[in-house]
């Protein structure tokens, strides 16, 4: 029976090991603990027209308990500035304790992503280390899974437009029922007065006949009476 060589499995293992992480897609989901008002930073070099979406949210140390938790009253300065164009700032987005933001590289270069938290005086005062802890997901330039996280937003978008598109069908069927009412409502005033005009002339026609009747008859009798 042959025996295996050492040396040629750990260099198989070592090759399987190789593939393995050059198959592996790197993330850039982290988290990350700041102390009061201050912020943090990340430098990316991105081509230009690169899509960037990031996804954060925010907890607060509860001093008691030494545990985290969420603030919602918390609020989250987002900044990127081009390092390339004297620190040009292209987004300035103040958020929620958690959310999304999203940016198009205009040109390419390096640039600065910072995410600056605005806690409550309470914690920026008591100087705990590591009052904030904050948790960034970023997705550059992967397209899919960016539509891939919007999707139910999208859904939601989706079905409003839906919705929308419903009530505009009422209101049209009712524009057209009103329109509707308008015109037999015109057509029967119409109808009205043409009855009272044709009524007032028949009535005229009656007085002219009887006014030149009386006239007639008088002229005869006054004739006979020899009165003229």
């Amino acid at each position: 029976m042959a025996r295996s060589n050492p040396s040629a499995s750990w260099l198989s293992s070592l090759v399987a090991l190789c593939v393995i992480l050059c198959l592996s897609v790197p993330t850039n989901a982290l988290y990350f603990y700041m102390d009061g008002r201050q912020s943090k930073c990340f430098l990316e070099e991105l081509p230009k027209d690169t899509l960037v979406a990031g996804k954060y949210s925010t907890e607060v140390i509860n001093t008691q308990t030494n545990t985290y938790e969420v603030d919602a009253g918390l609020k989250v300065l987002i900044t990127v500035d081009e390092i390339f164009d004297n620190d040009h700032r292209v987004v300035s987005k103040r958020d929620n304790h958690a959310g999304r933001f999203t940016f198009s590289a205009a040109d390419a270069g390096q640039h600065k992503i910072c995410l600056t938290p605005e806690t409550n005086v309470a914690v920026w005062m008591s100087g705990a280390p590591g009052a904030l802890r904050v948790t960034l997901d970023m997705a550059i330039g992967e397209t899919s899974k960016i539509e891939t996280e919007d999707k139910g937003k999208i859904q939601d978008i989706v079905q409003k437009v839906k919705d929308l598109n419903g009530r505009l069908q009422d209101i049209r069927r009712e524009q057209v029922f009103q329109r509707e009412r308008e015109a037999e409502f015109r057509d029967q005033s119409e109808a009205t007065n043409s009855r009272v005009v044709r009524w007032t002339l028949m009535q005229l026609a009656v007085l002219s006949a009887a006014c030149a009747w009386q006239l007639s008859h008088l002229r005869s009798f006054f004739i006979k009476q020899k009165l003229t």
